[in-house]
């Protein structure tokens, strides 16, 4: 069973996302989520994880948000390995 996934952005720039099962990595151009709707990047500028609650797959981002972009829409440890093979060639 598929759980709830949302996001939240005011004005580019502050975004509230639920649903996130693991933050894969992060740094200031790109932040890349394991969410329960499949693979998230997102590309932006001066990108920051401001929170991230565990307990309730929430995460709280700030900085200036260019794309979303969902890679698969998958589940499970088995498409992670994929986008990481990718990430890492």
């Amino acid at each position: 069973i598929m759980k709830n996934h949302k996001i939240s952005l005011f004005n580019r720039n502050n975004g509230i996302i639920n649903g996130v099962r693991d933050v894969i990595s992060f740094d200031l151009n790109e932040i890349i989520l394991d969410t329960e709707q499949g693979i998230l990047v997102i590309h932006g500028e001066d990108l920051h994880v401001t929170k991230l609650t565990v307990e309730k797959g929430e995460v709280e981002l700030e900085g200036i948000v260019d794309s979303l972009i969902y890679s698969d829409n998958g589940s499970g440890k088995e498409e992670r390995g994929g986008i990481m093979r990718r990430l890492f060639r």
